[in-house]
């Protein structure tokens, strides 16, 4: 099958999450091209292609559009844009909270760093202590 668009892995038949993947591992290695926007609208693409795989599959891929989620807020967060951030992060641990264990955890510690960097300090600790709970079991 011929490849038109990132969207055409949301078609039957296709890797949709290998295509993500890709994606994400693009915009987290590629630090200089996210100041240019390659890096940004890889993250951007990968975030709105885990969003329509977890509408069509929410079973299958909503812990990949949480990961999308986190990476994105970790990218912006990397480069000094926490507001921008933070809606990223929230919906990360929103959509965590269903599975429970490490990907809450990993969540929680992201979204921890975010609110940290806006100066929010006590809601930081709060979710770092919820994060230190679940792995103390």
């Amino acid at each position: 099958m011929a490849r038109n668009g990132f969207d055409d892995a949301t078609r039957r038949g296709t890797a949709g999450a290998a295509v993500v993947e890709g994606l994400l591992a693009y915009a987290e290695t590629q630090s200089r091209a996210w100041v240019r926007g390659r890096s940004a609208r890889s993250m951007e693409r990968a975030i709105a292609l885990s969003r329509t795989l977890a509408a069509n599959d929410p079973e299958e891929h909503t812990a990949l559009l949480a990961r999308a989620l986190r990476t994105g807020a970790r990218q912006l967060l990397r480069h000094r844009r926490a507001a921008e951030a933070l809606p990223l992060a929230e919906e990360a641990v929103e959509l965590s909270r269903g599975a429970g264990g490490a990907p809450l955890v990993v969540a929680l510690e992201c979204l921890s760093d975010v609110l940290n960097a806006l100066g929010r300090r006590g809601e930081a600790a709060d979710l770092r202590a919820e994060a230190h709970k679940i792995m103390a079991g």
